[in-house]
């Protein structure tokens, strides 16, 4: 499995991913709550001093902006100590599982230590398909949930031109290296109000990081989104390589309040680029034509990314088949109805407090001039 290292010197050449995965079928399937019931208020882990949601926070692309972050890869040093407290109260409380690290020789797919199962109850691993309730792996009965992985990168600027010509909105699951290499690309997404999730700061896979190490990761990466976008806090996540297990998503639920998303179809986009390619235009619109003509149950989840021309090139090739099709096309963030962060419905609702993990709490309701998501 080619893997990609993403340094902040190498983010805007051209850079390998994870092998694909097959098309999600229901695996093994976990009692319907795995984790505790939380109280604490995810807001106060990205609050600076004396600062609250209506801080003016540095523009984006400033030294005063990209001050204090990683350099490279993640650090677990000068963390925010709330960070390393809300994560050992969670241990201490029984929340996060004692599962051993996986390992990944040559970087191909991570493997447990004997005696681990990556199908069982205990570690019920992402990457071996196992399904867990509560993570996203489908969208509703003809939705297509649109998102893309990698960004914000030079490539991306062509796709956000097309999304906003056809008043379509997305998710974009960004890494934080990137974040910080193409603040005007970044800035685009944030002045058209697209969602902004969470793909890791330096794109590991998780399940090899320490829990220290995946607290920086998702971290770090929440914290300059929560800086670039007027104090929202990101309410979902997708694991680098859709490489999690019952730690990493604890981690992330009970320390951040994140909701795990996977992917049901995956086209290998990111491949069309290398040297060799893993996969062809041809051969991508051919499974975008077998998937958008096919059934509408479940909802698709497409794995597609913005980390090349060739990758922007097939979603825009694919949209027309979409539309003739009638899907109701939605950015992922939004499909739920819960809102796009935790503390927003989306990046024009006002900003508000919220209690992590608990289902009863909403972000306020969308009005006249709020309305970001298009009927179809």
């Amino acid at each position: 499995m080619p893997a990609r290292f993403t340094s902040a010197l190498l983010l805007a050449a051209t850079v390998a991913h994870a092998s694909v995965y097959p098309a999600h079928t229901d695996g093994e399937r976990l009692p319907s709550r795995w984790y505790h019931e939380e109280d604490h208020p995810v807001h106060s882990l990205f609050r600076r001093a004396g600062s609250n949601d209506g801080v003016a926070y540095a523009a984006i692309g400033t030294p005063e902006w990209s001050a204090g972050f990683p350099a490279d890869l993640a650090t677990t040093a000068n963390m925010p100590p709330a960070w390393l407290t809300a994560l050992s109260s969670a241990v201490t409380a029984g929340k996060i599982p004692d599962i051993p690290l996986s390992t990944s020789s040559g970087q191909e797919s991570p493997t447990y230590p004997s005696g681990y199962d990556p199908y069982s109850v205990t570690v019920c691993s992402s990457t071996y398909k196992c399904v867990t309730p509560g993570d996203i792996w489908d969208a509703p009965t003809g939705v297509l949930a649109l998102s893309f992985d990698d960004g914000p990168l030079p490539a991306s600027t062509a796709l956000y031109d097309f999304l906003a010509k056809n008043n379509e909105r997305a998710t974009h699951f960004f890494i934080g290296q990137n974040m910080i290499a193409n603040p005007t690309v970044l800035q685009a997404v944030v002045n058209m109000q697209d969602d902004i999730a969470i793909h890791t700061w330096s794109h590991p896979f998780m399940t090899t990081k320490s829990n220290e190490e995946v607290v920086a990761e998702l971290g770090w990466s929440m914290w300059l989104v929560h800086n670039s976008t007027g104090g929202r806090i990101p309410r979902f996540w997708r694991p680098p390589y859709g490489d999690c297990d019952m730690r990493v998503r604890a981690i992330a639920k009970e320390v951040f309040g994140l909701v795990t998303v996977i992917w049901n179809q995956d086209t290998d986009d990111w491949t069309l680029d290398q040297n060799p390619p893993g996969t062809t235009l041809d051969k991508v619109a051919a499974q975008m034509q077998t998937w958008l003509t096919g059934p509408k149950t479940p909802g698709l989840v497409i794995l597609e990314h913005e980390l090349s021309d060739l990758a922007v090139s097939s979603f825009m090739s694919a949209y027309p088949v979409m539309v003739a099709n009638g899907w109701k096309r939605v950015s992922l963030a939004q499909m739920d109805g819960l809102g796009s962060y935790l503390n927003a419905l989306d990046a024009a609702s006002p900003v508000t407090l919220a209690q992590v993990g608990d289902p009863n709490i909403k972000a306020p309701a969308r009005n006249n001039t709020t309305t970001l998501v298009k009927a179809r």
